[in-house]
């Protein structure tokens, strides 16, 4: 048995990767981060894809990085700063009329009275409801993942207990047809995230999830100064400060297994590593299937990790501006372009629908759901003078089309959809883009390796959610996963580096190498 020459090795510079190499390190641990990519930060990234146009490649906002994350690692102190977004994004309709979505209650209750009295009464109880439900996912972040069973036992005889029952058994379009009556208004609050299906019951826990960063401090949530890839060297500077080794352009072929034992990393340019503990931060399929023999995990368990779910996926489109589209239709002459910085197309709750069912049947959606950001309307040193960038989150597509791979033939079809869609609220949009560029699910796993481009590494569904989501202890022992596939899931939070780091912490003080 060769010597450790780390106490620990962690697969993958993403933001978890580093967040839990921190966390060992500053326990007095000799870490050692491996990155494929010949920078840091996975799927956390600004890159120049035109030149002169800066654009945040995956993530493209941050509103889930955790404060207990952000503030045990200092990182304001080594670069890391927001600008707060207000509104939160702006939805056009196409008959002229529209919402800004404030942040304030009491400024979106005003939108919403606009085009309805009754529902804007009813917005009342709608944000009281999702407060609790949102409440109720952020207080298991930073802890084990619970069991539903103890969820349930958790709040019963709460007032929380109607909210978690009605968040499992309730759709997302059920709960939003009962509380409003205004299509525009169902069709601004419409939501499902990676259940898909608005009309599936459980949407409602998915939903909840990606907007628990609410429960956050408003200075911890916005649009990252410097591009979303600022956030990552500022977590690289802070683990570099605590004596972490990161190590770019270096991929692992596989994991070294001994007597049941992970004991390090063979490299793709045939070296050996050798540690006493090994994480692994990227997505379980890629980390089980594809860093392991066969051998060394049980086949039953093999078995789990191929039907494991990552079915929601997305484009991402990445477009180069020579000026902002004309929403003065909606926002009038001279409008304040940050007031559309976040802007989301979803005309109706059945627009939705369509695009999730046709991606289920292998199609490429006609309904595209767009969440759209302009960063550079905020940052100015993402694109050149009076110039934007474009960057836009489309649900939903398959990773794998019906009738064959992504290829140019249907990238292109994709992209002229997003325009000719586009042009149909910003007239002049067709003729601002100098540059537009759409990256697949196929694209994404290319570049970034995420298993059929899954930004979360597995949908957040209620069947892959607290305990239901990969353990951070791998059927290896010394072997763990740290990356969004485990507890509490995907975005960039941090919380899966954290839990990971303190299992990590706790099984060095017991050696419980038999926890599996």
């Amino acid at each position: 048995m060769t010597d450790p020459e780390y106490d620990a090795i962690v697969i993958g510079a993403g933001h978890n990767g580093m967040v839990a190499a921190s966390y060992l390190a500053a326990e007095g641990l000799k870490v050692l981060v491996v990155e494929r990519l010949p920078r840091v930060g996975g799927a956390i990234a600004t890159e120049e894809v035109f030149p002169g146009f800066r654009v945040p490649y995956c993530a493209y906002i941050c509103h889930m990085l955790h404060g207990k994350v952000i503030d045990d690692l200092e990182l304001r102190k080594h670069g890391f700063d927001l600008y707060p977004m207000d509104p939160s994004y702006f939805q056009p309709f196409p008959d002229g009329s529209h919402i800004v979505g404030w942040r304030s209650t009491q400024r979106l209750y005003g939108e919403i009275r606009r085009l309805s009295e009754d529902d804007a009464a009813a917005y009342i109880d709608w944000v009281a409801f999702w407060e609790r439900a949102c409440g109720l996912v952020y207080r298991y972040h930073l802890v084990d993942p619970p069991t539903f069973a103890q969820v349930t036992n958790d709040v019963r005889g709460t007032a929380d207990e109607e909210v978690w029952e009605t968040m499992l058994t309730v759709s997302m379009r059920d709960l939003v047809e009962q509380t409003f009556t205004d299509e525009r208004v169902r069709a601004y609050f419409i939501n499902a995230q990676d259940t898909g299906d608005p009309s599936a019951p459980g949407s409602i826990l998915s939903v909840a999830y990606i907007q628990s960063g609410t429960q956050g401090k408003k200075e911890n949530r916005g649009i990252p100064k410097g591009g979303m890839g600022q956030v990552a060297e500022a977590m690289a500077s802070a683990a570099r400060a605590r004596g972490v080794e990161i190590r770019t352009g270096t991929p692992v072929r596989k994991v070294i297994v001994e007597s049941g034992q992970a004991r390090g990393m063979f490299l793709e340019d045939g070296r050996e590593i050798h540690a006493a503990v090994a994480l692994s931060n990227a997505d379980p399929k890629r980390t089980y299937l594809n860093l392991l023999e066969s051998k060394d995990v049980e086949g039953s368990f093999l078995d789990r990790v191929r039907r494991l779910k990552t079915r929601a996926n997305c484009v991402k489109a990445l477009v180069a501006l020579k000026e902002f589209p004309d929403f003065s239709r909606y926002l009038g002459g001279g409008f304040d372009p940050r007031l559309a910085a976040a802007t989301r197309i979803c005309p109706s709750v059945d627009w939705f629908q369509d695009s999730w069912d046709a991606c289920k049947k292998g199609l490429l959606s006609r309904t595209p759901i767009m969440y759209i950001q302009f960063p550079s309307t905020y940052d100015r040193t993402l694109a050149p003078p009076g110039k934007h960038v474009m960057s836009s989150w489309s649900l939903y597509y398959p990773a794998h089309p019906k009738d064959g791979a992504w290829d140019a033939a249907k990238k292109q079809e994709v992209i002229e959809l997003h325009i000719e869609i586009l042009s149909r609220f910003a007239p002049n949009f067709r003729d601002c883009v100098l540059d537009f560029t759409l990256e697949t699910p196929a694209d994404i796993e290319r570049r970034i390796g995420m298993t059929d481009g899954n930004i979360r590494h597995l949908d957040v569904t209620p069947q892959q959610f607290f305990s239901r989501r990969m353990p951070y202890r791998a059927p290896v022992r010394g072997l763990y996963l740290c990356g969004s596939g485990t507890h509490p899931g995907g975005e960039l939070s941090g919380a899966p580096g954290y839990n990971c780091a303190r299992a990590i912490l706790r099984d060095l003080e017991g050696k419980a190498w038999d926890q599996v």
